[in-house]
């Protein structure tokens, strides 16, 4: 049986708390399973622990995450503590994002030293290590080359065990595989600039798409059953003609599922042949001011 498909959506910000839990539960109500928050110290957004949880308390069914926690911004065992806090807030209804953090501009106005992406990736995986060693109670001890632990026990410990779902987010080699062999969700996205200044668009379009689920599929071997592959949604046109549609908008990706155009009907069927072809269920919609539009597609589909 197909895995089901799975519908988040991120939110950024909002004038008031009593705003913010109201986005919450319109987007518990419209069928999405999770609100996730971005991590950037640049730009009009909620810091993401206290937006979680926020939302969190004013829902009971929702899922709570991050597209994604910056690892370069906090040590992981505070990131780890924090995590497991809002994991038992939640009921369990936490989904930890973890990257490397990679904008530059955040990096650069904050007086913090960008990395190249290798020395990022490494640090990443020496975070994910101390994190899952954490969440899994008792002392614990790590001794890495960019951390180290003596003897560190937290509560309290996640109510999800061993730990709150990982999501790892990426595009490149390294990261897809570090994903394939770490990660609970995948978000696929293009590859970053190793400058930090905005995705690479020359590793766009199906193939490329689909080059990354294989590797996915490769590194992860017999687990990849287990993995949930997702992708973000970042243009949706609800009964706009396709044909018409790509012509005004030549630079789009129309034929991955990061571009969705069509009647209800074509982009539901677009989803399936995803899910059914390449495996891909989870959907992320990247836009707020899409979600008017999106909500039928997630009718339809959940």
């Amino acid at each position: 049986m197909p895995r089901p498909f799975r519908f988040s959506a991120v939110l950024r910000m909002a004038s008031s708390g009593k705003e913010w839990a109201d986005k919450a539960r319109r987007l518990e109500d419209s069928g999405f399973d999770a609100l996730l928050v971005p991590d950037h110290l640049v730009g009009p957004r909620f810091a993401p622990v206290a937006a979680m949880t926020a939302a969190a308390c004013a829902t009971s069914r929702l899922k709570v995450g991050t597209l994604v926690f910056a690892n370069d911004f906090r040590h992981p065992a505070i990131l780890a503590k924090e995590a497991s806090t809002i994991d038992v807030l939640s009921g369990g209804r936490l989904e930890f994002g973890l990257g490397t953090g990679w904008m530059a501009y955040d990096y650069e106005r904050a007086g913090l030293r960008l990395d190249p992406p290798g020395v990022r990736v490494a640090r990443l995986t020496e975070a994910i290590q101390v994190m899952k060693g954490l969440w899994r109670g008792g002392p614990f001890s790590f001794d890495g080359e960019h951390y180290t632990l003596k003897g560190l026990e937290q509560e309290p410990v996640p109510v999800q065990q061993p730990g709150p779902r990982l999501m790892l987010g990426g595009g490149g080699p390294k990261m897809l595989r570090l994903a394939a062999r770490e990660a609970d969700i995948i978000n696929l996205t293009m590859r970053v600039r190793a400058d930090g200044s905005g995705p690479d668009t020359s590793d766009s379009g199906p193939e490329a798409f689909k080059k990354k689920v294989g590797i996915v599929r490769e590194e992860a071997g017999a687990r990849f059953a287990d993995i949930e592959l997702g992708t973000s949604i970042l243009q949706i046109g609800l009964d706009h003609d396709v044909e018409a549609w790509s012509a005004a908008n030549p630079s789009a990706q129309i034929d991955t599922p990061q571009v969705l155009i069509g009647s209800v009907t074509e982009i539901c069927d677009k989803l399936r042949y995803w899910r059914d072809e390449h495996g891909i269920t989870n959907y992320v919609l990247h836009h707020e001011h899409d979600l008017g539009t999106f909500a039928p597609i997630v009718e339809a589909l959940t």
